[in-house]
């Protein structure tokens, strides 16, 4: 059974540093494609950052340049380094997974699986 489970999300000031992790199971990691994605209240889901099993990256404009994705195969992990935070990057953050039909850097594909979320709050 696939199974993916966030944490690392707290309460930060503008211009601070969280990482958030990414704990899969229940499948072959480098198998699948894997990526973070971000729900504000009142808005819709966003794709922040996906990355492939060589590496590869791709990033929303909104964060480029400030969040970091990265993994670590061998313990099954994802991460998200988040710096210079934003109030306006406050959201639930959720780890995603799925099967690499098509590029697993691209935003155009839809995601199996799904973590329970966690809460990243910025305050100004």
């Amino acid at each position: 059974q696939v199974q993916v489970v966030e944490s690392g999300g707290g309460s930060v000031q503008t211009g601070g540093s969280l990482r958030l992790s990414c704990a899969a199971s229940g499948y072959t990691y480098s198998n699948f494609c894997m990526g973070w994605f971000r729900q504000a209240p009142g808005k819709e889901r966003e794709a922040v950052a996906q990355i492939d099993s060589d590496g590869s990256t791709i990033y929303a404009d909104s964060v480029e340049g400030r969040f970091t994705i990265t993994q670590n195969s061998a313990k099954n992990t994802l991460y998200l380094q988040m710096d210079s935070l934003k109030p306006e990057d406050t959201a639930m953050y959720y780890c995603a997974a799925r099967h690499p039909w098509g590029s697993c850097v691209s935003f155009s594909y839809d995601y199996s699986y799904w973590g329970q979320g966690t809460q990243v709050t910025v305050s100004s």
